[in-house]
């Protein structure tokens, strides 16, 4: 039986994290990223709880200007784009990373991600790092995904406008799951009406 791994936060993490903030918004007719939820932009949620880990690297990878300028005033690093695609938007987070020996990859809309799930996450791919590592609630898969380094090549030539999902269904016998406590972790926002189903569901109305 392998020895379980405890995350020390005083020791850098192997793996960098990136945040996917890229979305256009179109959905939900505005930019999500930065519409105020529980007290500060959506964005800023996941740029919190990430921040509990000590990651090797940590980028936002992003098409808004605003969001540059948000990252800025919390000194997170920040990278912006004009590419249209998904795979874009990964293989440029992924130019600018020198070799880890894994890859996290969170999106910008998931308020309720908790830092628990996130260091089980980290810790069970510390375990086990020449596999994929994903996060699920019971049946459900969903982000944040932590990919090994061998897959990084693949990564940055994916098909146009396909993410990590690609690989995940390619090699799904490397795929392990990580569960979390609560659906709402895993609940990503594309509509307004998205935002008043997850304010009904925090407040169990």
């Amino acid at each position: 039986m392998s020895k379980k791994i405890i995350i020390d936060k005083n020791k850098t993490l192997p793996i960098a994290c990136v945040i996917m903030a890229s979305g256009l918004g179109n959905r939900f007719g505005e930019n999500k990223l930065l519409y105020n939820f529980n007290g500060k932009p959506l964005l800023q949620h996941i740029l919190d709880t990430t921040s509990v880990l000590p990651f090797a690297e940590r980028i936002v990878v992003t098409r808004h200007q605003e969001v540059v300028k948000l990252c800025d005033t919390l000194n997170i690093k920040a990278i912006f784009h004009a590419e249209p695609y998904q795979s874009d938007t990964v293989r440029i987070a992924l130019e600018k990373l020198p070799e880890f020996t894994g890859y996290l990859f969170c999106t910008g809309d998931q308020p309720f991600l908790k830092a628990t799930s996130l260091e089980k996450l980290c810790a069970s791919f510390l375990e086990a790092p020449n596999f994929i590592h994903r996060t699920i609630f019971e049946s459900t898969p969903g982000n944040p995904v932590i990919f090994p380094a061998k897959f990084k090549e693949e990564l940055k030539n994916l098909p146009q406008d396909c993410g990590g999902s690609y690989l995940i269904k390619k090699y799904p016998e490397q795929v392990r799951y990580i569960p979390v406590q609560d659906s709402l972790e895993l609940y990503d926002i594309d509509t307004k009406e998205d935002l008043e189903k997850l304010f009904l569901r925090q407040n169990n109305i």
